[in-house]
C-alpha cells in the first residue's frame, strides 16, 4: 500500500492532483481544503495517502497530516460515509472541527458538509465520539507536517499511526491544553478546563484530558 507521496505537483485538477515522482504521475484526489493549502506547479509536495482498493479501481487519497488521514479512514468506518464524503466533512470542517463537532456531539457542524445528511451525521457523531479525543491526542503529540521534499522524493509503505503511549501528568495536561486551543478554545478557558480534569484525574492521559475538558467546555442548557 502507498502510504506517502513526495514529489513535485504537475498539476492541479477540481478534486485531485497529479504529482510527479521520478516521472511516474500518481493522482491523488484531495479535500478542497488540501488543494487550496497546495504550492503551485512545479513546486515540492507531500502528502500522507490511502490507497482505496475496489474491484474496478484504485484510488488514491491525499491527506497534509497523519491524523487527518486517520480521521479520513475512521469517518470511512461509518455506514454510509464513502471516500467522497469524508473529503466533504474534512473540506468542510477541517481535521481539529471534526475532532470537536464529535466529541461535542455537534450533528449541524458535520451535517454542514456537501451530501452529508441528518442521518448520517448522527451516526458519525454517535460511532465516532469514543475514538476522537485518542485522534485529537495524536493531533497534538505527533508531529503532523510532512518533511521537506527534495530531489530525491519518494514514495512510501503505509504504516499504521501508532496510538501515543499514556504520558506523564504534566505532559498529557501540556498535550490536551494544545489540542483544545488548536481547537479554537481561548487559552484561559482552554486551560480552565484541563486544570479542572486534571484535578478530578491527577494520572490522566493526554485522550482521557482531552475527554474530560470537553464536557467542562460544552455549552450547558
Amino acid at each position: 500500500m502507498i502510504g506517502r507521496i513526495a514529489g513535485r505537483l504537475d498539476y492541479r485538477g477540481a478534486d485531485h492532483v497529479l504529482i510527479d515522482v521520478r516521472g511516474v504521475g500518481y493522482l491523488v484526489y484531495c479535500s478542497d481544503r488540501t488543494l487550496a493549502s497546495l504550492p503551485g506547479p512545479g513546486e515540492a509536495v507531500a502528502l500522507y495517502t490511502d490507497l482505496l482498493v475496489r474491484e474496478d479501481l484504485l484510488q488514491l487519497y491525499g491527506f497534509p497530516t497523519l491524523a487527518e488521514k486517520e480521521w479520513h479512514r475512521l469517518l470511512m468506518s461509518v455506514q454510509g460515509v464513502g471516500a467522497k464524503a469524508s473529503l466533504a466533512i474534512l473540506g468542510t470542517l477541517g481535521p481539529e472541527g471534526v475532532g470537536r463537532a464529535i466529541a461535542l456531539g455537534d450533528v449541524t457542524a458535520v451535517k454542514a458538509a456537501k451530501g452529508i445528511g441528518p442521518k448520517t451525521a448522527q451516526r458519525v457523531v454517535n460511532e465516532l465520539k469514543d475514538k476522537a479525543p485518542e485522534v485529537m491526542a495524536m493531533g497534538a503529540a505527533a508531529a503532523t507536517t510532512p518533511a521537506p521534499v527534495g530531489d530525491d522524493a519518494v514514495i512510501e509503505p503505509a504504516v499504521a499511526a501508532p496510538a501515543p503511549p499514556p504520558a506523564p501528568s504534566g505532559a498529557a495536561q501540556a498535550e490536551a491544553l494544545s489540542a483544545l486551543t488548536n481547537l479554537g478554545y481561548g487559552p484561559g478557558e482552554a486551560a480552565g478546563a484541563v486544570a479542572q480534569a486534571a484535578g478530578a484525574q491527577a494520572e490522566a492521559d493526554t485522550a482521557t484530558l482531552i475527554r474530560a475538558a470537553l464536557k467542562l467546555l460544552a455549552p450547558k442548557g
